[in-house]
C-alpha cells in the first residue's frame, strides 16, 4: 500500500474473489525445518500447483521473509505451519510481518495460517477448492438469522432459549433443551452446518457452552472433538461436510498448545477448512465479534478471510483515530495481533445473498471507477444489525480492489472521509443514513503492474 491518502469521499467496492488464485499474486511462505520434511513439502506443492504460487523459504524467524515478500508483494499469502510452530508469537509475528510491505499501518495482503493436526489434515485442507455458499448457519450465541437463508442459534446467556429460522420464513423463539450439548452436536452431525459461531468461556481443550447457566462442554483430545453433557456422557462428533468456524467470543481457540488443541480437532475431526480463533484470552473483543457485522451481516458481499481483514482494517483504523479514547485504544492494541486466520486465504467461503441493509455497486473502466451505496432500509440503512457481543456495530464500509492501484484522484465525492490505499477503501459509516442523499464517488487510477 505504497499510495496512502486521507480522502475525503464515500467509497465502497464490491468484493469479489475465486477459489484460486491467479499467477504472480499468491505466494506461500515456509521454515526451511518445515519444507525439509516431505509430508509437508507436499502441503506447499499442492498450494504451489492450486495458485501458481511462488515461494519463500526462511530459515530463522517468519518476519525474515520480509525483504522478498516486499519484493513479490502478492494478493494472498499462505504460511505453511507445523503445530509446534503455530504458536501465539508466531502468529503476532504474521500479523506484524504483513504490515511491514509498505509504510502505512494497515495489513497489506490478505494472509491466512495453513495447518492442521498432522501434514495429511494440513494436505487435506490444501487440496480443497470447491467454494462454499453458506446457507445453514449453527450457533451457541445470538446471531442475525434474518440475515441467513436458513439456521438456529441457542443462548448462552438465557437457559432453553432457542431461535429457528427455516428457508423463506422469518426466525422464531422456541424452547430448547436444558442441557444443549446434544442439540449443539447434532447440528454439526445431522444438520451439518455450513457454518458454525461460538462464544462464551473456553481454554485450548474445551469449550464451555452456557455462560451464565450449567451446561455441557465440547472438548478435544489428540485431533477429536466430542461433546460431553452435564451428565458426564460423551457424544462423539462425525461430520465431514466442508465448513467454517467463527469462535468469535471465545478465549483461547485459536491458541495451538499441543495436539490436543481444540483449534487442530475442529480442523482434522469436524471438516473446517477454515476459521479464526483468539491465541490469548480475550476481554475486549473487536477483532472477534466484529467479523459478524462483515460476514454475516452482508451476507454475500465477503469472503470469509475479507470479512476477517476488513474488520482488522476497520481495528486499525479506529486504532489511530484521535477521537478513540486511551481505554479503547488499549483494547485495540491488544487484540490487533492475537486473533488467527486458520486456512487457505484464497479459498472462498461466503454467506449466500440475503438482506443487506444496503447495496454496493461498481462500475469500472480501464482507469476510472463509479461506487454507489444504495440504502434497502431507508434512514435505518446505516444502523447496527445484531448487538450481541463485545464492540459491536459501527464499523466503517471497506471495499477490495482485484488489482492494486496508484496515483488515486477522487473526480466527485468529496464529503465522507475515507481511507484509500492500493488495495482496499475504508470509509467511516455515518452515524445516520439520509435515504435522500447520493453516496456516490468517481475517481481515476493506474494499474499497478
Amino acid at each position: 500500500m505504497t499510495t496512502f491518502q486521507r480522502i475525503i469521499a464515500f467509497i465502497i467496492v464490491a468484493a469479489t474473489t475465486t477459489s484460486y488464485a491467479a499467477d504472480g499474486t499468491y505466494t506461500v511462505i515456509v521454515s526451511q525445518q518445515t519444507n525439509k520434511k516431505a509430508e509437508w513439502k507436499k502441503v506447499v506443492q499442492t498450494l504451489v500447483a492450486k495458485h501458481e504460487a511462488q515461494v519463500i523459504v526462511f530459515d530463522g524467524q517468519v518476519g525474515d521473509s520480509l525483504p522478498k515478500l516486499t519484493q513479490q508483494f502478492p494478493k494472498y499469502v499462505c504460511f505453511v505451519s507445523t503445530p509446534n510452530e503455530t504458536t501465539t508469537e508466531f502468529v503476532a509475528a504474521v500479523h506484524q510481518l504483513t504490515r511491514k510491505l509498505d509504510d502505512d499501518p494497515y495489513t497489506d495482503t490478505l494472509w491466512g495460517i495453513l495447518t492442521g493436526f498432522d501434514a495429511a489434515n494440513a494436505l487435506a485442507i490444501a487440496k480443497h477448492r470447491e467454494p462454499l455458499t453458506i446457507h445453514k448457519v449453527a450457533s451457541g450465541t445470538e446471531i442475525a438469522l434474518q440475515c441467513c437463508t436458513e439456521g438456529l442459534w441457542y443462548d448462552e446467556l438465557v437457559k432453553n432459549k432457542l431461535v429457528q429460522k427455516k428457508r423463506d420464513a422469518t426466525a422464531k423463539q422456541l424452547r430448547g433443551p436444558d442441557d444443549t450439548t446434544a442439540a449443539l452436536v447434532d447440528t454439526l452431525n445431522q444438520y451439518q452446518a455450513d457454518l458454525f459461531v461460538t462464544s462464551g468461556h473456553a481454554t485450548q481443550g474445551d469449550w464451555m457452552i452456557g455462560f451464565r447457566y450449567r451446561n455441557g462442554f465440547f472438548r478435544s483430545k489428540a485431533g477429536q472433538m466430542f461433546g460431553v453433557d452435564t451428565n458426564k456422557t460423551r457424544i462423539d462428533i462425525d461430520s465431514n461436510n466442508p465448513k467454517v468456524y467463527l469462535p468469535i467470543g471465545n478465549c483461547l481457540m485459536g491458541s495451538i498448545n499441543g495436539p490436543d488443541a481444540m483449534a487442530l480437532a475442529w480442523m482434522n475431526d469436524v471438516g473446517v477448512k477454515q476459521m479464526i480463533g483468539y491465541t490469548v484470552p480475550t476481554w475486549y473483543g473487536y477483532q472477534g465479534w466484529g467479523i459478524l457485522d462483515y460476514f454475516i451481516e452482508q451476507p454475500g458481499r465477503y469472503t470469509m478471510n475479507q470479512a476477517f481483514f476488513a474488520n482488522h482494517h476497520a481495528l486499525v483504523h479506529r486504532l489511530g483515530e484521535s477521537s478513540t479514547s486511551a481505554g479503547d485504544k488499549r483494547g485495540l492494541q491488544f487484540d490487533r495481533d492475537v486473533v488467527a486466520f486458520y486456512g487457505d486465504p484464497a479459498w472462498s467461503a461466503k454467506m449466500a445473498n440475503g438482506q443487506n441493509s444496503f447495496e454496493q455497486t461498481i462500475d469500472s473502466g480501464r482507469n476510472s471507477m463509479t461506487f454507489t451505496i444504495t440504502p434497502n432500509h431507508g434512514e435505518a440503512s446505516f444502523d447496527t444489525v445484531n448487538n450481541n457481543g463485545s464492540q459491536r456495530g459501527g464499523r466503517p464500509f471497506v471495499g477490495f480492489f482485484e488489482q492494486r492501484i496508484k496515483n488515486i484522484k477522487i473526480t466527485s465525492g468529496h464529503d465522507l472521509h475515507p481511507i484509500v490505499t492500493d488495495n482496499f477503501i475504508l470509509v467511516p459509516r455515518p452515524q445516520k443514513c439520509d435515504p435522500t442523499q447520493e453516496y456516490k464517488v468517481t475517481l481515476t487510477f493506474e494499474i499497478i503492474d
